[in-house]
C-alpha cells in the first residue's frame, strides 16, 4: 500500500515528536570530573542535591595527573564523558579549554567572581601555596627553603600529579626549583605527603597548601604553617561545563550552585577561601600577603616548564 505523501509526513512528524528529549524541569543528572579534595566535593555535591531534590551527580575524583589521563582516555574513545570539570589550578584547566571541549560562558557569574582570562573557566575557591615546617625550624620565606637550615631536608610535591604544585612551578619558574634541588630538596608524590613526611621527621620543611596544614594541625600533627613573608601564592580553582550535549541544563545548575552563596559557604566550611564577596573563609595570619600571578602569561607553557622541571627531579 502506498501512503499519500502528506499522510506519511504527518506520521514521521508524530514519531519524531514522540522521541524523548531532556526536560529543563527534570532533576539534574550530571557526571563530574574533579581533582578537588574529597571533603569539599562531598559537601558541595550534598548541598546541590539538597537544593535540587532528585538530582544525581556521578563523581570521578582523582589527582590532576590521573584526571588528565582519564580525559585523554575519553578522547581516544569517543569524547569526554563529564558534564562538568572542577579542577585545582588554572594552568591545567586552561589546557582543557585549549583542546576545545569546554563550553564558553554557559552561565553569568555573580558579581565579584574573579575573572581568569578564559571564557570557559569560573573561579570557585582560592588555594594558598605556603610552607610547612617542623616546629622550631627557622624558615620564614621562599628563599629560606634553599638555605643551610634545611639543606637536604625539603620536600616538594610532584607538579605532574598535583595541580597546585604545577601552579607553584609555573609561578616560581624552573630556576627556583634548581636552587632547591642544588640544596638537596627531594620530590614526593602529593601535597598531603609533603606534610606527612615533615611530621614524620623525614624532612624539615616543604611546599604545600594552607588548608592541608591547618587540617593536619587540627588532628595533632607536629608541624607549623609558615605563611611566607613575601606572600603565599594564590591559586584559583576553576570549574567549567563541557561541550557534552546530554546534560547541559544540569551542568549549568551545578555551576550556578557552586558560585552561589550556599555553594561558597560549603567550600569555606571545608577549609578553603571562597571567591564570592561577603562569604567568609578561614582566617589568615595578621598582615598576611598574597602573590597573585598573571596566569594568562603562563598559558600554553605548561608542558615546556614541566619538562624542564622533570629534567631536574625526574618523572
Amino acid at each position: 500500500m502506498k501512503w499519500p505523501s502528506s499522510l506519511l509526513a504527518l506520521v514521521l512528524l508524530a514519531a519524531c515528536s514522540a522521541a524523548p528529549t531532556p526536560s529543563a524541569s527534570a532533576p539534574p543528572n550530571i557526571t563530574l570530573y574533579t581533582s578537588v579534595t574529597q571533603n569539599t566535593v562531598d559537601e558541595v555535591v550534598n548541598g546541590f542535591k539538597a537544593a535540587n531534590p532528585g538530582a544525581n551527580v556521578e563523581v570521578f575524583r582523582a589527582t590532576t595527573g590521573n584526571l588528565n589521563a582519564r580525559i585523554a582516555g575519553d578522547q581516544r574513545t569517543g569524547g569526554v564523558q563529564a558534564d562538568v570539570i572542577w579542577g585545582t589550578d588554572p594552568l591545567s584547566m586552561q589546557s582543557y579549554a585549549a583542546q576545545g571541549f569546554l563550553r564558553a560562558k554557559p552561565i553569568t557569574a555573580p558579581d565579584g567572581i574573579p575573572s581568569l582570562g578564559v571564557d570557559q573557566l569560573y573561579a570557585t575557591r582560592v588555594l594558598h601555596v605556603v610552607i610547612v615546617a617542623a616546629k622550631g625550624v627557622p624558615v620564614a620565606d621562599w628563599p629560606d627553603l634553599a638555605g643551610p637550615a634545611v639543606q637536604g631536608s625539603v620536600a616538594v610535591p610532584d607538579p605532574a600529579a598535583a595541580g597546585s604544585a604545577l601552579a607553584a612551578l609555573g609561578h616560581f619558574g624552573v630556576d627556583y626549583y634548581r636552587t632547591l634541588k642544588d640544596n638537596g630538596a627531594a620530590q614526593v608524590a602529593t601535597v598531603p605527603e609533603v606534610i606527612t613526611t615533615v611530621a614524620e621527621g623525614r624532612y624539615k620543611a616543604g611546599i604545600t597548601l594552607d588548608s592541608e596544614v591547618r587540617a593536619a594541625i587540627t588532628k595533632g600533627s607536629p608541624v607549623q604553617l609558615v605563611w611566607p613573608s613575601s606572600g603565599a601564592v594564590a591559586v584559583y580553582s576553576p570549574i567549567a561545563a563541557t561541550t557534552r550535549e546530554q546534560n547541559r541544563s544540569g551542568a549549568e545548575k551545578f555551576l550556578s550552585y557552586v558560585l552561589s552563596a550556599d555553594g561558597q559557604k560549603a567550600i569555606a566550611k571545608t577549609g578553603w577561601q571562597p571567591v564570592l564577596p561577603g562569604v567568609a573563609g578561614p582566617p589568615k595570619p595578621e598582615g598576611a600577603k598574597e602573590i597573585n600571578p598573571d596566569w594568562t602569561e603562563l598559558f600554553g607553557k605548561q608542558q615546556e616548564v614541566l619538562k624542564q622541571y622533570q629534567a631536574l627531579f625526574g618523572k
